[in-house]
Order: structure tokens, then C-alpha cells, then sequence
């Protein structure tokens, strides 16, 4: 298992637009690879990014309303900062200012994976899992990759499971840590223990109940943020996250793209040794 602390960002005014712009017939959302051609500006540190190759981390709204590209450059030593919206690390263009790298044509998938938000909107940090795969579903994501919230849906999540060679569970995990705190683990079914319930919803749960529907089950590996609180059904409705729960969103977010990077990688290396 491993395990990263709570995240905090230097909040930036920068407003969420729409989940991407098409240029040159390409679609450009989040993650994609594009080549920085900057037009509307012309000082000397426009002439540095010049034909620099970098990642677009968000589509946003200017402050005159207009859509804007926010970036990464990749060869940047402190591009992690840019993705913590450091400025000086992250920078913005027009759309029509940069040229995209990534091929049109769809690449042909090997590995199915799923990734799957569990949790419940109205129970305060349990929709962690539902809010990060709504940031995923913006992004660029890796041929074979699908992303789908299932809610407090066990059942559908169970059945599904048979259509994937890996699933990736985001959910709220209580482990006792400071609340925030990011978990990655690969979570053991024992056979003995874990009862099968078709109104249970987390992962060992779900996972007994697709065993026994009798198919094979994939690798699964859960991706969980520690809630600050943990509220049951006769607790009051609370439809947002928590202040620490909702700054690990975009981290969570950024570890389960790396891990499908990851995972699609190691395949790949499998395939090439055969």
C-alpha cells in the first residue's frame, strides 16, 4: 500500500469552462499533448516556450470569458508545481496558440480497465469516489480506460466487473490517517470473511458478490482518501466534501491517471518480452 498526506493548492482564479476544445479537427481536453506556438504576446519569455512541447491541465474561462488552455511544459523540472497551479510553473494559452501532438486516430486498446467511482453524493466525504471520477471523465485517458460512477450501485459495479482485466475502485477509505490522506492498495478478498451483499458498497464487499456470480474477477486496486467524518444514513443529508477531502481531489485524481499510465506501460513491456 502506499500512501501520500493530505493536499493543499494555492487557490487560483481560474474558472472550470468546458471539458475541451477541438483544434486542427483534434479533440484537446485534459492530458493532452500539445506544441506551444504563442501569438498574442510578444515578450522574451513567449520566445522561450516557443515550440515547447507541453500537457494541458484544464480548460478555463479568462477572466474576459474567453476559453484558454492551461499548461505544463513537460521537459520543465518543476512541472509538478504547475500541476499544483504554482505560477511561474503553469502557464495559458489560446486555443489557437498551440498545435496539437496527440494523433487523431484511435489507438487500439489491449488492456480493459475500469475505473470506478463508489460512494454516496449525500453522505458528505463517501461521494469522494463520485467527484473524482467526474474530474477523470474530463481527461485524456488511455485507450481501453472507461470511467463510470457507480454510486451506491453494488450490484451493477459486481456484474460489470466481468467485462475488465483491471478495475480501480475510488472511494472514501476510513484507515485512521489524517483526513485527506491519499491511499493506494490492492485489497485482499479472504474467503472466509467477506459476505457477499447486494446492498454493500465497499470494494471487498463488491468483490465478494462478483465472485459469486461466478465469473473470473480482474485485478482490482483502490484508490481512497481518508474522510474527515464518517456519517451513516440517519445522519442528516450532506450533498459537499469536507475542506481536506475536496483538496485531494485533483491529487487523487492526477495518482489514478499515473497509475493507468502505469498499468498500460507494464503491459506493453509484457507484450514486447512474448
Amino acid at each position: 500500500m502506499t500512501e501520500r498526506g493530505p493536499v493543499n493548492y494555492w487557490e487560483q482564479l481560474e474558472r472550470p469552462a468546458q471539458d475541451s476544445v477541438t483544434v486542427g479537427g483534434i479533440d484537446i481536453r485534459r492530458r493532452s499533448r500539445v506544441r506551444l506556438r504563442p501569438r498574442r504576446r510578444a515578450d522574451a519569455f513567449d520566445l522561450v516556450l516557443d515550440g515547447k512541447a507541453a500537457i494541458v491541465e484544464e480548460v478555463v474561462q479568462s477572466m474576459d470569458g474567453g476559453l484558454q488552455l492551461a499548461v505544463t511544459v513537460e521537459d520543465d523540472p518543476g512541472r509538478d508545481l504547475g500541476e499544483d497551479r504554482q505560477m511561474g510553473h503553469r502557464f495559458f494559452f489560446a486555443p489557437d496558440e498551440v498545435e496539437p501532438l496527440d494523433r487523431a486516430e484511435p489507438e487500439q486498446a489491449r488492456l480493459r480497465i475500469l475505473v470506478a467511482g463508489i460512494g454516496n453524493v449525500f453522505m458528505g466525504d463517501d461521494g469522494f469516489g463520485v467527484e473524482v471520477v467526474s474530474r477523470l471523465a474530463r481527461s485524456k485517458l488511455p485507450a481501453g480506460v472507461v470511467v463510470q460512477d457507480y454510486g451506491i450501485r453494488g450490484m451493477d459495479l459486481a456484474y460489470a466487473l466481468a467485462g475488465y482485466d483491471v478495475a480501480v475502485f475510488v472511494d472514501a477509505l476510513p484507515r485512521g490517517g489524517m483526513p485527506g490522506t491519499l491511499y493506494l492498495m490492492e485489497p485482499e478478498l479472504d474467503p472466509q470473511d467477506a459476505v457477499p451483499d447486494a446492498h454493500g458498497m465497499d470494494p471487498v464487499t463488491v468483490l465478494a458478490l462478483a465472485r459469486e456470480l461466478g465469473d473470473p474477477l480482474p485485478r482490482v486496486l483502490v484508490v481512497g482518501c481518508e474522510p474527515a467524518q464518517v456519517l451513516t444514513l440517519e445522519d442528516d443529508v450532506v450533498a459537499e466534501l469536507s475542506e481536506p477531502v475536496r483538496a485531494a481531489v485533483a491529487e487523487a485524481a492526477r495518482m489514478v491517471e499515473t497509475l493507468l499510465d502505469d498499468l498500460v506501460a507494464d503491459d506493453l513491456g509484457k507484450e514486447q518480452v512474448r
